[in-house]
């Protein structure tokens, strides 16, 4: 149990800060789905689909390798150095070739009465490359507090400058007209300024990290250069095959939603894409455990029994976004309310299915230890393109009938079907003895609590009502799973105390 304990702590540490981070920009939803326009909505949305793409080409997997690699003694003096020198190189290639491509690629997310918001991004995701070995290495060395600060500076800077630029200047301008902020403010640029206020958060959080950064030895190991790349260009095919289950929706609605203009066609990827937002409380726990387990799985590899560890893992993790997926999907007339402008809740009924959906990515990342540990990312490849197969060939086929619902069950067809691939191929090659019936029978048993729940409240539309069934079915599912699992509870650190006789 030491080691779900240590990864508590990581998650709680390293997890808690992007959480914090993480939900003080989406604090942004309500503000900017109350000040753009949803068209305008919407083009921020295949901005911020794109760039998810181009940090995969640009990190090409390092993170990942670089934790794999640290753990062996004779790599630990070279490693950082190596792959901080690969990433600086490749990434001044990659930025000056996107830089001089940006047009093509305004062009290919249909902003071309933009394409200057393409050239903010490229530099956007240069800076956020150049960050990502410093987080890492604070990662490595347990420095929590320090990567927790810089982490949620960035986005403090991002919140105030989008603040600053789209509410402020506006006042200060028509008070002021021949100011200095006159000079440079251009009026009903909201998009750009929200990009801009990311740009230069971006540079301030590379600035931070410049201990991090420069912290090499300028000593180059190609042999060991070469074994990162092998292990980590699996990756990068599965980190293009993720983005395309992830982002690449928002691009397709614009090609072919059933509507008559682009401008319509951005209104339906920004109600689509403010809707997905309200899968904020999965997605940051998962973004949270990532943080945590990545390095964690590493380190507890090399323990006496560490499939025991990650089954145990997994129990808890299935119990806690179970637990999650009721209580958004039960309150959606409470969470409704982050998205400030009502013109955005006829999107609403897509939420339960990607809370499905973010359940079955989340659980697929815990399974994706075996590959990873058993130097077999090829694996992880493939996995994710036969994802990205699933979400194009019904994006496809159905956004034409049935605009961004098709997109929903995209994803939830997406991260089933790698999940289910990933526990059988994983069973295969590295057994792990998940209590796997028991966890599938709890996601059956929530998603039928919905089910009777979203039944009952047609007939009795009442907002009393509902709230008071929400929690009782909810309080009801939580002392099922403690009754369940009382004996695990009770091993728990500083919990289990209450579950023990």
């Amino acid at each position: 149990m030491s080691g779900i304990k240590k990864l508590a702590g990581d998650t709680l540490w390293y997890g808690g800060s992007s959480i914090a981070a993480r939900f003080l920009n989406y604090l942004l939803t309500p503000y900017l789905t109350l000040k753009l326009a949803v068209a305008s909505y919407g083009e921020m949305s295949l901005v911020y689909a794109a760039i998810p793409f181009l940090n995969v080409l640009f990190t090409y997997g390092l993170e990942t390798a670089y934790f794999r690699f640290v753990q062996k003694e004779e790599h630990k003096k070279d490693i950082y150095s190596t792959a901080s020198i690969s990433i600086f190189i490749s990434t001044i290639i990659l930025t000056l070739l996107l830089f001089l491509g940006n047009s093509s690629i305004a062009n290919f997310v249909k902003l071309n009465a933009n394409p200057e918001f393409i050239k903010y991004c490229i530099f956007i995701i240069a800076f956020d490359t150049l960050s990502t070995l410093p987080f890492a290495k604070l990662r490595q060395d347990g420095k929590p507090k320090k990567f927790a600060f810089i982490r949620i500076v960035g986005i403090a800077i991002t919140m105030f400058l989008t603040y600053f630029f789209i509410s402020i200047c506006p006042t200060i301008v028509q008070n002021n007209p021949d100011g200095w902020i006159s000079l440079w403010y251009i009026k009903d640029y909201g998009v750009g300024y929200v990009i801009i206020a990311n740009l230069i958060a971006s540079g301030a959080t590379l600035l931070l990290l410049t201990k991090e950064l420069f912290s090499i030895h300028f000593k180059f190991n190609i042999n060991l250069w070469k074994l990162m790349l092998i292990y980590s260009l699996p990756l990068l095919v599965a980190g293009f095959g993720g983005m395309i289950n992830e982002t690449f929706d928002r691009i397709m609605l614009g090609w072919w939603a059933p509507v008559a203009t682009t401008e319509l066609a951005k209104a339906e990827i920004g109600i689509y894409s403010a809707c997905y937002k309200l899968s904020i409380l999965i997605s940051l726990f998962i973004q949270a455990f990532r943080m945590g387990a990545e390095p964690f799985f590493f380190k507890q590899s090399e323990s006496s029994n560490p499939q025991k560890t990650y089954a145990r893992v997994m129990k808890f993790f299935v119990i806690t976004i179970t637990v999650m997926f009721l209580f958004v999907a039960l309150y959606i007339d409470v969470w409704k309310h982050f998205i400030r402008n009502e013109a955005f809740w006829v999107g609403l009924k897509v939420v339960p299915i990607l809370l499905l959906a973010n359940m079955f990515l989340g659980i697929y990342y815990n399974l994706s230890v075996w590959y990873k540990l058993t130097q077999k990312t090829i694996y992880g490849a493939y996995i994710t393109i036969i994802g990205a197969v699933v979400t194009i060939v019904i994006n496809a086929i159905f956004i034409p009938y049935f605009s961004y619902l098709a997109c929903a069950w995209a994803t939830f067809f997406c991260y089933g079907s790698m999940m289910v691939i990933s526990f059988i191929w994983g069973q295969k090659h590295y057994h792990i003895p998940y209590a796997w019936k028991k966890l599938l029978a709890y996601i059956v048993i929530v998603v039928l609590i919905f089910f009777v729940y979203s039944s009952i409240i047609k007939h009795i539309n009442n907002i009393y009502f509902n709230f008071v069934l929400a929690t009782f079915l909810l309080l009801m599912y939580c002392r099922f799973i403690t009754i369940v699992e009382h004996k695990e509870f009770a091993k728990l650190p500083v919990v289990g105390k209450y579950f023990k006789k």
